[in-house]
């Protein structure tokens, strides 16, 4: 009995510590919840375009999207999504137009191919669409979430 009165607050110990808040988790979600999400909230949205086969996709998603500070900030202002223009069968709902993967690429991407990844941002209340093509860094990503944010205030 003494060795477990001894155990179960070790134990609770170990399982406290290594529990995750919610709010230290990127919250991810597809288009058609995320997009009208971003609008009623507000919210700016970024959009992750990826690809399953791209190495520097994976490394951003390790490096990148991974890291507290990026996770922190994207939950606070924005909304994010996962958007894999190869995923055929999905049909994405933008203001009760609807666009096949191809053509949702396409219409964020303005016609022109950017490579993956590729991070999208489209401030909703302004109507305003940024890209940048290519692998960005925790340091660079966070720098680029700011001048969004500041582009965002100068109405």
């Amino acid at each position: 009995m003494k060795k477990l009165i001894f155990v179960l607050p070790v134990l609770f110990i170990v399982f406290t510590s290594f529990s995750t808040k919610q709010e230290d988790l990127m919250k991810w979600y597809d288009w058609n919840e995320g997009y009208p999400l971003a609008i009623k909230k507000n919210k700016i949205l970024l959009v992750d375009a990826y690809t399953d086969w791209c190495g520097w996709c994976k490394k951003m998603d390790r490096d990148t999207y991974a890291n507290p500070e990026v996770i922190k900030r994207l939950n606070k202002d924005f909304i994010a999504i996962k958007f894999n223009p190869e995923k055929q069968g999905i049909i994405y709902d933008v203001d009760g137009q609807k666009f096949s993967p191809a053509e949702m690429y396409s219409q964020l991407s303005r016609g022109e191919k950017t490579g993956f990844p590729t991070t999208y941002v489209i401030i909703t209340d302004k109507k305003q669409l940024f890209l940048q093509a290519g692998y960005m860094g925790p340091e660079t990503f966070i720098e680029m979430l700011d001048n969004v944010l500041k582009e965002r205030k100068n109405k």
